[in-house]
């Protein structure tokens, strides 16, 4: 699953589309409700705040690559720190003032030099913090952009790649291990297929890099959920082979203990029997 981009959501493209209007508005002689915009919107705000950041990445061309990835996951860590809940809400009262003056469709038709840039960085700042989505192809394909532009130079995806799994160098020895598994293999294509299920469960792992209460917590209930999901199964199974098999993995499944630590090992285990069930619903479907 890809994040999409929302030319709608990016507060780069939206500043500059707005300056672009003031520019308009004013050679044509008429007062600007852009500018009013722009100073209502873009003053002491969230909104303000996350401009400066797409903002930097335009004045900085020329760089070398340790100075642009350094760059880069500066203005990702800055972009975490902005309220979420209030650069929401600016941004939805941000479009409604712009449709009270202007035709959105018309409004973004306008084209940006640096619209290709924008857009990497707006994917980038969604990834990383959107728990749900594991997809380094897509990481790996927008830092690309963004250190081209940076750079003002071709890139080598092999390059961003390495680097990306360097990242998780800090982390630690299961998580890394399996983390450097995942996405190796993924580069590869294998995981092309993961289940939405297997994503969340992974996307959780990789982030929660202490193992902390939360992630047991996590990890515990979805031993829940595929318990359930399995016994459901096993009601509709009519092969009684299948149903001694699912009988004896779902008492494998146990959660962990008080004093137990989520391991790589858990992980790939639940990754099985979710694979597990996934295969044996889909066979029980079509020989119906």
């Amino acid at each position: 699953m890809n994040i999409k981009h929302s030319k709608y959501k990016n507060t780069g493209i939206i500043f500059e589309l707005l300056v672009r209007r003031v520019t308009s508005d004013t050679l044509s002689g008429d007062a600007s409700p852009a500018l009013n915009i722009i100073k209502k919107f873009f003053v002491k705000s969230e909104l303000s705040k996350e401009y400066k950041l797409y903002e930097t990445l335009t004045k900085k061309t020329s760089l070398s690559e340790q100075h642009s990835n350094f760059l880069i996951t500066s203005l990702l860590d800055a972009s975490k720190r902005l309220n979420k809940s209030i650069l929401r809400r600016e941004k939805y009262n941000l479009i409604n003032e712009i449709k009270k003056h202007y035709n959105l469709e018309e409004f973004f038709k306008t084209k940006l030099p640096h619209y290709k840039t924008f857009a990497a960085f707006y994917t980038l700042t969604e990834l990383e913090t959107n728990l749900n989505i594991i997809n380094p192809d897509q990481i790996v394909s927008n830092k690309v952009t963004l250190l081209e532009h940076l750079t003002s130079k071709p890139v080598d995806k092999k390059d961003v790649e390495n680097s990306l799994l360097k990242e998780f160098e800090s982390y630690d020895k299961d998580v890394r291990m399996l983390t450097y598994k995942i996405l190796l293999e993924k580069f590869n294509g294998k995981y092309s297929n993961l289940y939405d299920s297997q994503k969340e469960i992974l996307r959780q792992y990789i982030n929660s890099v202490d193992s902390t209460p939360v992630l047991k917590e996590f990890y515990n209930s979805k031993v829940g959920e595929v318990k359930i999901a399995l016994t459901e199964l096993n009601k509709q199974v009519t092969d009684r082979a299948v149903q001694i098999k699912i009988n004896e993995v779902t008492s494998l499944i146990t959660e962990l203990g008080k004093t137990d630590k989520v391991s790589s090992e858990d992980i790939v285990n639940i990754l099985q029997y979710f694979e597990l069930y996934e295969e044996l619903k889909a066979a029980n479907e079509a020989g119906k």
